[in-house]
């Protein structure tokens, strides 16, 4: 092990953290002309980013929590999101099956005022109660382009004929999709494009701070290189792990926490036609989604369960697969099985520690604390993926105070890389690209450009032929694409490429999951 000479140079900022809100932040900075750093220990969103229900959604059952502010900037935010990624985010339809006979936990907010007032109501969420949440849910977010709720019929739409009969009728309201690992890579490249610098697998060791700025001590763990930076501002982005990194890396004492929250989903065979995505109600106060996943499988979450520490490995455990199986065969007519399953993931999300009584309950508020003692320090906990974005403008306020007479917000309406064209236009886009390769298949056009958008061009640059794009693996995956990932994504290995980059692992068996490992690993060596 090799240990460089400490750098001379100053950065403006020092990120701790490769997930969203580190890169959301990283971009924002880098936009407003500040010079940043962010240090990553692994890949990037290789936790909680890269393991969520894929969503950008307001989160309807917060309503029932009272989190108003949280659910109205989410709601907002979905479409200003829309619009700068509509490759790897787009417009979703949620059916929400009811049936009179169905009784909840009656722990909530919500549900305890209803039983003061209603008694005869308790444990159950009435229709007009369910319809009262989805008109605040649709008036709350100022649409523009997702439609309002309607009801549906289930007798005689095509959401029904999964479901078991006793569904008669459901109501049907608007969410997003999105791919969360690209959507953080996109924000690291853009950060990058303004000047950011992005240390993958670079390991912060500690940090040592000085009246007017840090000292951070890195390990390069391909290498096992050390050095050390130097930067006048410390933001610390760990998810799960803020609060070890404040104590341990940093020796700051703090009464702030994290409540770790493991959220795990299965992932089955395809269980139904139709595009739209289920809403279910499970009697103990959850919901769970399913969810047209890859276009050949069904995505099925999640769970809420607290989680020990961040150093343990999150996995869906036989007995929360067994839970989410069981709950979605509430309502499927044909039961979900465990064989049935085909992947699983699993992620902890950091929760700000508000001392609720239940995973369930704990607050999605983001919380962010601004320390000037000496060298300032800005520490992010909480926060979900849909309102990233705002985090990482609340952020910028913070760190204003620091650096004053920063430009204004600038990254509303801001496309990320590939997303440059219209929300509308991704069937165009395609065609574009089906003329300009015609020896792509049908589902490799989908798939690049819902992966890269107008820079799908630049994966296939000049190939007149398949074998232009060198070797094939499988899926679609050829040698050109893998190379561009490695060159412009951060890719290093096959993990990185096949279950944060896209998730064609689904698609391929081990030895051709080891091919892809291999090549990558010899071109990152070679």
């Amino acid at each position: 092990m090799t240990d460089s000479s400490q750098s001379t140079e100053i950065t403006d900022l020092f990120i701790i953290g490769g997930g969203i809100n580190g890169c959301g932040i990283a971009r924002d900075a880098a936009g407003r002309g500040l010079s940043v750093t962010l240090a990553e220990k692994n890949d990037l969103a290789s936790a909680t980013s890269s393991a969520s229900t894929k969503l950008f959604h307001g989160g309807l059952r917060y309503l029932e929590y009272f989190e108003f502010r949280l659910v109205q900037e989410a709601l907002i935010e979905r479409e200003v999101l829309l619009r700068a990624m509509p490759h790897i985010s787009w417009p979703m339809r949620f059916v929400l099956p009811f049936h009179k006979d169905m009784r909840f936990d009656n722990t909530t907010p919500t549900s305890k005022l209803l039983t003061t007032f209603m008694p005869w109501m308790k444990g159950r969420r009435p229709a007009w109660l369910i319809r009262l949440g989805l008109f605040m849910y649709d008036t709350l977010g100022k649409r523009g382009i997702l439609p309002g709720t309607t009801t549906v019929d289930l007798t005689r739409d095509e959401a029904g004929k999964p479901l078991q009969s006793k569904f008669k009728k459901a109501f049907e309201y608007s969410d997003c999709w999105v791919e969360d690992a690209r959507l953080v890579v996109l924000n690291a490249r853009d950060a990058e494009s303004r000047g950011t610098e992005i240390l993958t697998r670079t390991e912060v060791i500690n940090a040592t701070r000085h009246a007017d700025h840090w000292e951070i001590r890195l390990r390069d763990l391909a290498t096992g290189e050390e050095e050390t930076r130097r930067a006048k501002m410390l933001v610390n982005a760990g998810g799960p792990w803020v609060a070890d990194v404040l104590r341990q890396k940093l020796g700051q004492n703090s009464r702030e926490n994290v409540r770790l929250v493991r959220g795990s989903h299965i992932v089955v065979p395809k269980l139904y036609d139709h595009g739209r995505c289920y809403f279910f109600q499970g009697q103990d106060g959850r919901i769970i989604f399913a969810i047209p996943y890859e276009e050949d499988f069904t995505l099925i979450g999640t769970t809420d369960a607290d989680h020990p520490d961040p150093e343990t490995k999150p996995v869906c455990t036989e007995e929360e697969q067994d839970y989410l199986v069981r709950f979605a065969s509430n309502y499927f007519e044909r039961p979900v099985k465990r064989e049935q399953i085909v992947w699983t993931y699993s992620g902890v999300r950091p929760l700000y520690d508000d001392g609720a009584s239940s995973a369930s309950a704990a607050t999605r508020e983001y919380v962010l604390t601004l320390d000037t003692a000496q060298a300032p320090l800005l520490n992010v906990f909480g926060g979900k993926i849909t309102t990233y974005r705002k985090l990482a403008e609340a952020a910028l306020e913070k760190i204003n105070e620091v650096f004053p007479e920063l430009p204004e917000k600038w990254t509303a309406g801001v496309a990320l890389p590939g997303g440059d064209f219209p929300v509308e236009g991704v069937t165009e886009l395609g065609a574009k690209l089906a003329q300009d390769y015609p020896f792509l298949t049908p589902y490799a056009v989908r798939r690049l450009i819902r992966a890269y958008g107008t820079e799908a061009w630049d994966v296939l640059g000049d190939a007149t032929t398949p074998s232009d794009l060198g070797e094939d693996f499988g899926a679609t995956i050829t040698a050109r694409e893998l190379d561009w990932t490695i060159q412009n994504e951060w890719v290093r290995s096959g993990e990185d490429y096949l279950w944060r980059r896209t998730k064609l692992g689904l698609r391929l068996d081990a030895d051709a999951r080891g091919a892809v490992n291999r090549y990558i690993e010899a071109r990152i060596t070679g």
